[in-house]
């Protein structure tokens, strides 16, 4: 089997997976139960300034019958008294020595304060600190959280008050509540951070209460921003890793990455080692699931980098990152058409409503003798009977003008139904950035496009 053990800037952990920074952090007993199930390791629930939390502080999205797609939360950091905190971290550090034991850290910007509480956290035997620069409410209006992590001068400034001091590896977790997440990467990396850790939650207003008209969560009538995680977040989550990952000023440095932001499933951790995550974090899977889904998280990554040849954790980072591009780099010869296997076609027509409403009208559905159903004329529900699925018409691609949008494909419910193939286009590979220096006018001019198209055999329907 692969081995999954990692080491994280010196911390060392048996398997990628811990518990990131949250509800499921809280305290030791928590802790020591996700150390049982399985976890590698945990980033406590952040200690600093006292708080006090409200009631309700969870929202979610829910989409048809799949619950908690996303969680929208106004918790603070932990409201339990720091000693309290500070003698747990001590006993789980003290049972758990395998373990990776991280303490994340949220104090006023000065430079006493986060010293003391530095010196305070490395007094417990913890592995390793995180610097919580990305809670997007209640912390930030304080001066603190995300109003840290948005501001590159702020980060390098309280990150190096840390560093200064600092005998463990200090790990900046960043906010994703910013135009990019680089220059704040870069800011931390130059104050002496051993590690980055991303994403933080992202600033939203999970919904409205249709009946009262109360914001969701109602906190006694009043609602605002929370923090927005889960599922829901793990492409936004994907792309900030990856800008960090082919980041050349960030690639310098040669810090590892912890990864979060909608981690539930053995895949979506693949795909964050794949794009430059060293250890994954996991919160909102836990607080739907409980600690056990570790065991399904280790075994599939297990199967897979087995299955793949991968024999350690550092042969899975990072390897999808070369094909990360810009537009102005993709090649616009490139053709894919969609092609629909008539066999596992249930015959929904989803594909064909989505192409000639909302894609490029290259669908038609074809009756039993070959000929095209007029659209908008086919009504399987025709006088009041549902007429059976084999006598209905056969979608079918006209692929001479289909485009390749991959619409179809997205909305088609039968796994492997439709597949996007690649057919010669019959023209010259060639970028927009290479237009643009070999061909100015094109770029600039209607008419010289239209002309570029004649000339190589481009037609628009």
């Amino acid at each position: 089997m692969a081995d999954l053990s990692i080491n994280f800037a010196g911390i060392k952990s048996p398997n990628p997976f811990w518990l990131a920074s949250a509800p499921p952090t809280n305290s030791a007993a928590q802790v020591h139960r996700a150390f049982e199930a399985g976890w590698g390791g945990a980033v406590w629930k952040t200690i600093g300034a006292p708080v006090l939390n409200v009631s309700n502080r969870y929202g979610a999205w829910h989409y048809g019958s799949q619950r908690m797609l996303a969680i929208n939360n106004v918790e603070l950091i932990s409201d339990r008294p720091l000693e309290v905190n500070l003698k747990e971290i001590r006993d789980v550090k003290r049972h758990w020595p395998d373990r990776a034991l991280i303490v994340s850290a949220m104090v006023e910007s000065k430079p006493e304060a986060w010293r003391d509480i530095v010196m305070r956290i490395e007094d417990t035997g913890a592995d390793g600190i995180e610097l919580n620069y990305g809670c997007p409410h209640g912390m930030s209006e304080r001066g603190m959280g995300s109003a840290v992590g948005q501001v590159p001068s702020y980060c390098q400034m309280i990150t190096s008050w840390v560093t200064e001091v600092a005998k463990i590896p200090v790990i900046v977790k960043l906010t994703p509540n910013v135009a990019s997440v680089v220059p704040p990467a870069r800011a931390a990396l130059a104050a002496g951070a051993n590690g980055l850790s991303l994403i933080n939650t992202i600033n939203s207003i999970i919904g409205v209460d249709l009946d009262t008209f109360e914001l969701i969560p109602n906190i006694g009538g009043k609602g605002g921003h929370g923090g927005y995680a889960g599922p829901a977040v793990k492409p936004i989550a994907l792309n900030l890793l990856s800008s960090l990952g082919v980041d050349e000023e960030v690639k310098r440095y040669g810090v590892p990455i912890s990864g979060m932001g909608g981690i539930t499933t053995w895949r979506d951790a693949a795909e964050f080692l794949l794009l430059g995550a060293t250890s994954l974090q996991v919160c909102t899977a836990v607080m739907h699931y409980g600690f056990r889904i570790i065991e399904d998280l280790v075994d599939g990554l297990n199967a897979w980098m087995d299955a793949k040849g991968f024999k350690t954790i550092a042969e899975v980072v990072g390897k999808s990152l070369h094909r990360i591009s810009d537009f102005n780099d993709f090649d616009l010869s490139f053709r894919a058409v969609a092609r629909i296997n008539p066999d596992k076609c249930i015959k929904c027509n989803l594909c064909y409503v989505a192409c000639n409403d909302s894609a490029h009208q290259c669908i038609d559905l074809v009756d039993a003798q070959g000929q095209v159903v007029p659209p908008y004329r086919y009504d399987a529900h025709a006088n009041g009977k549902h007429e059976a699925v084999s006598t209905r018409p056969q979608p079918v691609v006209r692929e001479e003008d289909c485009v390749g949008c991959r619409l179809c494909h997205n909305v088609c419910p039968v796994e492997g139904c439709i597949e996007m193939v690649e057919v010669p286009s019959g023209r010259a590979s060639v970028t927009w950035r290479e237009l643009m220096q070999t061909r100015p006018e094109v770029t600039e001019d209607w008419a010289a496009m239209e002309r570029y198209r004649k000339e190589v055999g481009i037609e628009i329907h």
